[in-house]
């Protein structure tokens, strides 16, 4: 089988394939025009984020069987086209869950310590001790959207800190994992934003989910809450989160995801009560490595089985 590798996948994908004698082309990156006349010699594909297998590049893809993406997210993958097509896709969120649950922490106490600001001003060379007076997250009540494998990992970091934690979810039964911790659990999303001191977004984005957080629903973040996206940017309505951080009708918020990627020539550049990072809360080493095996012993899986049944 003909697996073609793209996006920088990590070499441990590579290896575990080469050792089960797969033909491996890898391919750091590959435009757009290039993987439209080279997609058809691949029986699978692994990739990253930054390349989008949408309907056009899958309709030549005549002999793709599986589709494997390192990370969470499959936004960039087009689902149901996959599907007609028979196509198998299978992704790695294990270990991209605690990535992204450490970084949620960190950017948390980031944002509520002023530890950027304190760092910037100290690099210029301006002591503003004065004005990095913060808050603990000791006590604070903290409203989780999206309870699966990355928003437990973060509830159980934040319960270090002996945080309050509120989640809200649509599936009953991640739910019912969230009453055995204990967690409040909101029926609305409104209700968690109301009753919240910080809120951190950890659902896929899809059409259903699209600016999630509305106009209406930032109207009810008051100056005390501090919003943090890791999971899509089209979550949020950005225009309407820009108003509210320019009128300071919210206390900040902490992005690594955007309504467009790369972030060029955007008015969040102007605001100091907004932490900035360009998509990486999952990006460790450690992550990187785990999510390519993980996707590679998925390949062996997969091939093995249709070897199996056609015999």
């Amino acid at each position: 089988m003909k697996i073609l590798i793209i996006d920088n996948v990590n070499k441990a994908a590579a290896s575990i394939l080469n050792e089960s004698k797969f033909v491996i082309i890898e391919k750091p990156t590959l435009s757009k025009e290039k993987l439209l006349k080279e997609i058809e010699k691949y029986d699978g594909i692994i990739l990253r984020s930054a390349t989008k297998l949408n309907s056009e590049i899958l309709n030549k893809a005549k002999n793709l069987k599986i589709i494997g993406r390192v990370g969470v997210g499959l936004d960039n993958i087009d689902l149901k086209k996959s599907e007609e097509m028979g196509i198998n896709v299978v992704n790695s969120p294990e270990p991209a869950s605690i990535a992204v649950a450490e970084f949620t922490i960190g950017i948390m106490i980031t944002l509520m310590r002023h530890i950027s600001k304190g760092d910037q001003a100290c690099h210029t060379g301006d002591w503003i001790k004065q004005e990095c007076l913060g808050n603990l997250l000791y006590g604070k009540k903290l409203g989780i959207i999206g309870f699966g494998k990355i928003g437990m990992e973060v509830a159980t970091r934040a319960m270090a800190f002996k945080m309050h934690i509120g989640v809200y979810d649509i599936l009953k039964d991640v739910l019912k994992n969230a009453e055995k911790m204990a967690f409040k659990v909101y029926k609305s999303i409104e209700e968690l934003l109301k009753n919240s001191d910080i809120i951190t977004l950890h659902v896929p984005y899809n059409e259903v989910n699209h600016h999630l957080i509305n106009r209406s629903r930032l109207n009810l973040l008051t100056k005390n809450k501090i919003l943090i996206n890791t999971a899509r940017g089209k979550l949020i309505d950005e225009v309407a989160l820009i108003e509210k951080l320019k009128k300071r009708e919210i206390k900040g918020a902490a992005l690594d995801v955007y309504y467009e990627e790369p972030l060029i020539n955007s008015d969040l550049f102007e605001l100091d009560n907004v932490i900035l990072t360009p998509h990486i809360a999952s990006q460790t080493i450690e992550n990187q490595i785990e999510g390519a095996k993980i996707i590679a012993h998925k390949f062996v899986e997969f091939f093995k089985n249709i070897k199996k049944n056609s015999l």
